[in-house]
């Protein structure tokens, strides 16, 4: 009899354990794209919203763009990093042109250097047009509350 309530109890504690472990390596990342983002700003009705996710164990960020109202279509888009909201930083992840279109999907596999900067909230991810072609709408990706 007692070892039957030990057992239940070792059951229902892996039960409630279980779900929490199979979530616990995912962060869960947004980013609020505009054009008064962009350094210098731009005068643009462009906006835009990044989801994504990153995996701590597989090391796999994965990401879904969707954007509207550009001075034109997108001509690129991309990661960048390391760099806090205001400065500009180089390329870290560019987005193939056949993915231009919204909505923007992918996927990479991050190295350590580039998950720490990530994490911290130091990338980017900006839109490009032919009229803005510094980037026209950008958001700075941080994890989602």
């Amino acid at each position: 009899m007692k070892l039957n309530r030990m057992l239940t109890a070792a059951a229902l504690s892996l039960t409630l354990a279980v779900p929490a472990l199979a979530f616990a390596d995912t962060v869960n990342l947004k980013a609020d794209l505009a054009a008064s983002s962009e350094v210098p700003p731009k005068d643009s009705q462009g906006h835009g919203k990044l989801d994504g996710t990153y995996d701590t164990s597989s090391k796999l960020l994965q990401w879904k763009v969707t954007y509207a109202d550009l001075t034109g279509p997108a001509s690129m888009a991309h990661f960048h990093g390391p760099a806090p909201v205001g400065k500009n930083a180089g390329v870290v992840i560019p987005i193939d042109p056949s993915k231009l279109p919204s909505p923007i999907e992918g996927s990479a596999t991050l190295t350590d250097a580039q998950a720490k900067d990530l994490l911290a909230g130091n990338w980017y991810f900006n839109v490009h047009t032919a009229k803005n072609p510094g980037g026209e709408i950008r958001g700075q990706v941080e994890a989602a509350k």
